[in-house]
């Protein structure tokens, strides 16, 4: 716990622009924010392969937040990227297809934090209001 506590403190200070601690807390909870968005959309819309668009937009959204918002996005996927592969390691055993699903995630992840648009990943049929 100590270990997790200092990583965490120190990627924050590593984070900071100039733009000063401040702005970068506030960039940081908007892009947390913009990522609970994203997950609610997706739980709303309950759409088939759409998986991959909901993460590509919720960095995506995050990331136009500044700094503060890139890290919050790298270090929301990556808690859940990590649990995610332990559980379906270590408790349901999916297999290669579970190891294809990450990291195809993971990529509309990074597409979404480089600020490039998240509506590759849209699938068709999906709601406009999404």
């Amino acid at each position: 716990m100590r270990l997790a506590t200092v990583l965490v403190l120190c990627s924050l200070f590593l984070g900071v622009s100039g733009d000063g601690l401040y702005s970068f807390f506030r960039e940081a909870v908007q892009g947390t924010w913009d990522m609970w968005r994203a997950y609610q959309d997706s739980l709303e819309a309950n759409y088939q392969n759409s998986d991959q668009y909901f993460h590509a937009r919720g960095n995506f959204e995050a990331q136009q937040r500044g700094s503060g918002g890139i890290w919050a996005a790298k270090i929301i996927s990556t808690s859940r990227n990590f649990f995610q592969g332990l559980l379906n390691q270590y408790y349901f055993r999916i297999g290669d297809r579970g190891l294809e699903s990450l990291q195809a995630t993971q990529k509309a992840e990074e597409w979404g934090r480089r600020g490039k648009n998240p509506n590759h990943f849209r699938p068709e049929g999906l709601p406009e209001k999404f």
